[in-house]
């Protein structure tokens, strides 16, 4: 170990692992305010593809959405890695999108819902000052339709426009 650098005890990676699990219960919970109060103030983070969250800007309203688009959202903790101030959860979501609101502007239109994701939060003193959130936006649209099926007609088609596009910019670019 290098000079002037502090060790980690398993305590505090189990208060680490604790916090993060502590988290992602009141978030099964919709909780929004048990939510808040694991984030230091002024935290945030960012779920990669989607939305840059901070306490005391849009967090609260964000997940209040959410949660009233899916209103039976599960978040299911698979596994917690955790050492030092980093914890790393991965979960499942599962619901339903029928809820009263919408969802990155798209209606509720009844679909399920069945994603894995990835955080990785940074925990101080107890409270959580950064969560780094990963998941598949690509999936996430398919399950909802803004996207069609993996390997369908309809990707095919989309993907045949796209490259279309792309030949026709070539072209034009030429001239």
């Amino acid at each position: 170990m290098m000079p002037g650098m502090a060790t980690r005890t398993a305590s505090q990676t189990k208060t680490t692992a604790e916090v993060a699990r502590s988290y992602f219960e009141a978030a099964d919970r919709h909780d929004l305010a048990a939510m808040e109060a694991h984030y230091e103030p002024g935290g945030g983070g960012r779920i990669h593809g989607l939305v840059d969250l901070r306490i005391g800007g849009n967090y609260r309203g964000w997940f209040a959405s959410l949660f009233r688009a899916f209103p039976d959202l599960n978040f299911e903790i698979l596994d917690v890695v955790a050492e030092g101030e980093k914890a790393a959860v991965h979960y499942r979501l599962t619901g339903t999108f029928d809820g009263d609101a919408r969802f990155e502007e798209m209606e509720p239109n009844g679909a399920s819902a069945d994603i894995q994701g990835c955080d990785l939060l940074t925990i101080r003193d107890g409270r959580i000052v950064d969560n780094q959130a990963f998941t598949s936006g690509t999936e996430i649209a398919r399950q909802l339709g803004a996207l069609p099926p993996q390997g369908s007609f309809g990707e095919r088609a989309m993907t045949g426009a796209l490259n279309l596009k792309t030949r026709a910019a070539g072209l034009l670019q030429r001239e």
